[in-house]
């Protein structure tokens, strides 16, 4: 497969791109950073420089062109403000997506959050901050503008709290999960497993648990 990786430095991008290249994969990693090239060519991901806030639609559907499927794992990190969530987690995902569309790419991949839920309707929950608000408003957002494309196929993973533990290889996976952590090795082996079997329109949440990814991946409709 020919994968395009948005957010191809951070941290659970970076472990997808090692699990896709070492299966034989052809994987190029969108960075804006040109010091991550290093980085990405030692996963064996191939490094594009791209900058999704700023770049158009025809130069990222250039970029796309001839992918088997797009990943969107980037997001505008710790210490970001409420507006460039919505610049990076949301306009760069739909940015994206209008690529992905201009380019005939149908398979779409969107990593979310577990809370999502939680800002439907414009709602405000109760002790979280401005700026995680913000950050669920703009993953939502992103979630329902990819959902209603219909040339997109689009899976959307909300994992739990992220951890640095090593992967179990075992996760509880669907609809509605009660809050918990996942180890960012079992966010990259459900999107690596979802890519050989994506689900169009599945919207699913993710935590540690007892069944094997892709056991899980498999029940999910």
């Amino acid at each position: 497969m020919r994968i395009v990786l948005a957010g191809a430095h951070g941290q659970v991008a970076r472990r997808l791109g090692r699990l896709l290249s070492s299966r034989g994969d052809t994987v190029l990693g969108l960075v804006r950073n040109p010091d991550h090239r290093p980085d990405l060519e030692s996963d064996g991901v191939t490094p594009v420089l791209l900058d999704l806030e700023s770049a158009t639609v025809d130069e990222a559907a250039e970029v796309v062109s001839g992918a088997d499927a797009v990943v969107f794992a980037a997001g505008a990190g710790p210490g970001s403000g409420a507006a460039r969530k919505d610049t990076v987690d949301r306009g760069a995902a739909v940015l994206l997506a209008d690529a992905a569309e201009q380019a005939g790419v149908r398979t779409y991949l969107l990593v979310s959050s577990m809370g999502a839920d939680l800002v439907a309707d414009g709602a405000s929950p109760e002790g979280v901050d401005e700026t995680f608000t913000a950050y669920l408003r703009a993953k939502l957002a992103a979630e329902q503008d990819l959902l209603a494309r219909p040339a997109l196929a689009v899976t959307v993973l909300r994992p739990g709290s992220l951890t640095d533990e090593a992967g179990t290889g075992r996760v509880t996976l669907d609809r509605h999960v009660d809050r918990g952590d996942v180890p960012r090795d079992d966010v990259a082996a459900v999107l690596a497993a979802f890519l050989e079997a994506p689900r169009d329109g599945a919207v699913v949440e993710l935590v540690s648990g007892p069944t094997p990814v892709a056991d899980a991946v498999a029940t999910v409709p």
